[in-house]
């Protein structure tokens, strides 16, 4: 169980700390933060942009406990290599905390805004698969080892690094690769993800079946991956807080999709989405302010979803 802030105006650092603290006191095991410099309205004019992984620099430094990361990282904002070296700084700070949760990034507007190129969906996708293997190359070359790590695509080239970025976690921090998409996607998490997020909605057991036969397909067991999904939630200990926290999540997609109601029906629909194969869940939150949401969700859901958890690997041993 791990939360995800997607905050609707943006925010500043004190405001993403409390709510990280907030999550590793209520017990959860990750906090988990968007990689966005515009808000989902690009005409929100009081949005207040922050720099993903500056910002999870700081909560590797001030928080204990919880495991750290991005969903996902917008593979267009930084180069490879500086995107590996940045990772494993954030690691290293963390004692070993960090996830990498990576994507082609998909907000045009976005791009517009801050300058940054964005190519077409197939060239963001070749693109992408060239990280990756550079990220992941620099990860395991051992740091003077002759010749040192070089690469050659089409896209990004590196050449004969001998002092490579050193993470903490072995063989690297774990890698969550996500998405709807039937072909690319799926194929190419084989091949990098340690996760596999089938992100949200939808025929989420399909997306797993996909997943599955891509890493057939390559040689790989599907099973040395987990397997997450994300589900927005509105929670509440009485009918007002249901309504005044749902009224919050913004989207009428989101809130078709979102676990709105007490927090038996949250229960509920977590168990609903591990029966259809996930592990893991991030639970998508909107009102980085509502701390109390955090602990009733800690205090009233996450001891049920443990239970049945223990109760279904028991019964499954």
């Amino acid at each position: 169980m791990r939360v995800l802030m997607e905050p609707r105006h943006g925010s500043r650092y004190d405001e993403i700390l409390a709510l990280a603290l907030a999550t590793e006191q209520a017990g959860f095991e990750a906090f988990f933060r968007s990689d966005h410099l515009f808000g989902v309205d690009p005409d929100d004019l009081t949005y207040r942009p922050t720099d993903c992984w500056t910002t999870l620099g700081g909560l590797a430094r001030d928080t204990q406990r919880v495991r750290l990361g991005s969903l996902v990282t917008a593979s267009t904002f930084r180069s490879p290599g500086l995107l590996a070296a940045i990772v494993a700084s954030v690691d290293e700070m963390s004692g070993g905390r960090v996830e990498l949760g990576i994507g082609t990034g998909w907000y045009g507007r976005e791009h517009a805004a801050y300058g940054l190129p964005f190519p077409t969906t197939g060239e963001r996708f070749d693109r992408f698969e060239e990280q990756l293997a550079i990220i992941t190359g620099l990860w395991r070359t051992t740091p003077g080892e002759e010749p040192g790590f070089s690469f050659e695509g089409k896209h990004f080239r590196v050449e004969a690094n001998r002092t490579p970025p050193q993470p903490t976690q072995s063989p690297h921090p774990p890698i969550v690769i996500g998405g709807t998409g039937p072909k690319r996607t799926p194929a190419i998490a084989a091949r990098y993800a340690d996760e596999f997020n089938g992100a949200l909605g939808g025929d989420l057991r399909e997306r797993y079946a996909v997943f599955a036969r891509a890493c057939e397909a390559i040689g790989r067991d599907p099973d040395e991956a987990r397997r997450s999904a994300v589900l927005p939630v509105a929670c509440g200990s009485d009918p007002g807080e249901v309504r005044r926290r749902a009224s919050i999540i913004g989207s009428e997609r989101m809130r078709a999709e979102a676990a709105i109601g007490s927090p038996e029906l949250v229960t509920e629909q977590v168990i609903g989405l591990a029966e259809a194969g996930a592990d893991t869940v991030y639970l998508h939150i909107y009102d980085i302010h509502d701390l109390d949401h955090i602990a009733l969700i800690g205090a009233e859901v996450l001891p049920h979803v443990t239970s049945a958890a223990r109760e279904e690997t028991g019964a499954t041993a």
